[in-house]
């Protein structure tokens, strides 16, 4: 059988692995019922849903006929680096790493850095709209997480909140 669209079949069997994976994780817990569902029943709904999705794209994408087989790209290095490390940043500038000296710094301060940092992921990068959106991510963040949610993590550096 051939490979009608290369994309839609790798693509297909990465949400199989997931899905998979995610079922079988949820193994692991208690899964209950409908009406009393435990800790694991919806990692393995998502599990099985993942995992019919990804083998329905695979399908497709052995079955319905593309116009160049939509042949995978060159690996794109850049935005995988830069998506990762403003993640990893946002991490350790939320809670600090105590262990090497670094102070939590806040909610804010970890949301303008993870967005300047992963806008540089892309082919252009405005200064002026990441502002803009980075202000509008922290109104946001702020005002789901501390003051709805009532979550408690540190909003501001700790040198400015005391």
């Amino acid at each position: 059988m051939k490979i009608k669209s290369q994309k839609d079949f790798w693509s297909g069997l990465m949400f199989l692995a997931v899905g998979i994976a995610f079922a079988w994780g949820a193994t692991n817990y208690t899964v209950g019922e409908g009406a009393r569902m435990g800790p694991g029943y919806f990692p393995l709904v998502l599990g099985v849903l993942l995992t019919l999705i990804g083998m329905f794209i695979v399908f497709e994408a052995l079955v319905v006929e593309t116009e160049d087989g939509e042949r995978i790209g060159a690996f794109a290095w850049k935005p995988l680096f830069f998506i990762i490390f403003s993640n990893l940043v946002f991490g350790v500038l939320l809670a600090g790493l105590p262990k090497l000296g670094i102070p939590a710094m806040g909610l804010i301060i970890a949301i303008y850095a993870l967005t300047f940092i992963a806008s540089m992921a892309g082919e252009e990068h405005n200064n002026k709209q990441v502002a803009v959106l980075a202000t509008v991510l922290a109104i946001g963040s702020y005002l789901a997480f501390i003051l709805l949610l009532k979550l408690q993590f540190p909003v501001w550096p700790s040198f400015i909140s005391g």
